[in-house]
């Protein structure tokens, strides 16, 4: 069977990571610790990261021949991308099981997005 690769991308908010107890946090760890663990031992896993703090965003445009770049993450929102998985499946569901499995969807939210090759015919 053919792989596709997803992204699953992990949100937060300030106010939901600050209403974390040091113990949650520590199990957030663990739990993203233990996934990518299985996930290498599969060999599903192409990569992963934490993001930095989205304070540290910088968002680039370029329009007439001219490049801005303004602070902060293009949309004007709570939640913010801190993080992702780029994972090997067979299909969108076994991928889904993974992002479901990810602590970060207890608290917000994780999304499944196919990516695409090149050609971008696939989908």
């Amino acid at each position: 069977m053919v792989t596709v690769k997803y992204m699953l991308l992990i949100y937060s908010n300030a106010e939901s990571w600050a209403g974390l107890s040091a113990e949650q946090r520590e199990g957030l760890g663990r739990s993203h610790q233990e996934l990518t663990r299985e996930l290498t031992e599969h060999g599903l896993l192409v990569s992963a990261a934490g993001l930095a703090d989205p304070i540290t965003t910088r968002t680039v445009s370029v329009r007439d021949d001219g490049l801005t770049t303004t602070d902060g993450p293009y949309a004007e929102a709570k939640e913010h991308l801190a993080g992702f998985y780029l994972v090997e499946c067979e299909t969108i569901d076994e991928a889904i099981g993974y992002a479901a499995r990810m602590p970060d969807a207890q608290y917000l939210a994780v999304e499944v997005r196919p990516v695409m090759e090149m050609s971008g015919l696939e989908m």
